[in-house]
Formats: C-alpha cells, structure tokens, sequence
C-alpha cells in the first residue's frame, strides 16, 4: 500500500511539474519580491515628506494650502495596508495606485511653489532633501518598471495552455498592474499663480 502511495505521489509530482505549478509559483514569488521594492521605495518617499514640508515651512509660510495637500495625500498614502495580498485584488491595488499619484502630485505642485523662494531654493538641507527625493522618483520608476515586467510575465503564464489549467484549478488569477492612464497628468507641471511677492527677508533657518 505504501509503494502505491509513494508512486501515486510521484505522479501527482511530475504532473505538477510538467503543467507548470513550479512556474505559477517561481512567478508568484518574484511578483512578490518585486513588489516589495515598490513598496519600499514609496515609503522613502513618504518618509522624507514630514522633513521637506518642515523645510519648506520656514521659508515659505504663507504657502499653507501647498502644504496642507501634501501633508493630506501623504496621511491617504499612508493609510493604505500595501501588504502582498494587494496584488491579488484589483480594487484595493487601484486605490493605492490613485493614492501615490495623488502624493506626486502634490509635491509636484510643492516644489513648482519653491521656485519662487530663492532663499529656499538655495537652502543647503531643501537642497539635500530636493536631491533625495528626486533620487527615490528614479528608484520608484525602476521598482515599477521590475514589478510591471513580473506581472506581465505572470499574466501571460496563467494564461497560456495547459498552464491556465493548473492555474484555474489552485486558484491562481491575473493580477493587477499599474496602468499610465494618468501617468501624462502627473508628469506635466502644474500651473501655479504667484499672487503673493517672495519675503523681502530670509526667515531663520529651520532646526
């Protein structure tokens, strides 16, 4: 009775094997992987938003409502769980997605605002935090780009005969990916009128 079992569970194996599960999973698992670094590049972000604001704030006071949205979008970003199973529901994944296009709106907006504070603007720390920042939008570009192919790649796999069978029958669905429908509005800057004139004199620096 034993070696029956032994051989029926070699089958059920090479079955698996040869109809793709291995590759469902291995697919899985880099979707995931991939989008750990997402998230992770988006939190950079959201932590260097407290220091920035603050930076801004002693230069450019009178710019509240700038910094009111960007301090709003980071608390909707923020309140967003982006755990693993996020992928897995197209929903939840599009509420994220429209919460950090929100967020790099905002601080588009912040910093088309800055360009009318030359003192801010020459501020060593804005300039630091300017620098970060512009260095995480190139890694989140990178980490999307990855999580992008890996999803595509998973599609594909659980679409494609025989494999969309085995997918079927463990439960294995298409995933959500990011979409450009708004990438063109976010990238395009914002128009903003300077109604008030620059401080005539520099405010104490923040510390």
């Amino acid at each position: 009775m034993r070696n029956l079992w032994t051989v029926l569970f070699v089958l059920l194996a090479l079955a698996l094997g040869g109809c793709g599960y291995n590759d469902i999973q291995r697919g899985d698992e880099q979707v995931k992987a991939a989008w750990s670094e997402v998230v992770n590049q988006y939190q950079r972000r959201a932590d260097l938003v407290p220091n920035l604001v603050a930076t801004v704030k002693g230069f450019a006071t009178q710019e509240q409502q700038i910094l009111t949205q960007v301090t709003e979008a980071r608390a909707r970003v923020g309140s967003i769980q982006a755990t693993p199973e996020l992928v897995n529901d197209p929903a939840a994944f599009k509420r994220f997605q429209d919460a950090q296009a929100g967020m790099s709106s905002a601080l588009s907006r912040l910093l088309v605002v800055t360009e009318n504070y030359p003192q801010l603007k020459s501020d060593a720390n804005f300039r630091d935090l300017q620098a970060q920042l512009e260095g995480t939008e190139n890694r989140i570009t990178v980490a999307r780009n990855r999580f992008i192919k890996s999803v595509q790649d998973y599609n594909v796999l659980v679409r494609e005969f025989p494999v969309n069978l085995t997918a079927k029958m463990f439960g294995y669905a298409v995933k959500p990916n990011f979409t450009v429908d708004n990438e063109k509005a976010i990238s395009a800057p914002p128009t903003v009128s300077f109604d008030k004139p620059a401080p005539s004199a520099p405010a104490p620096a923040v510390k």
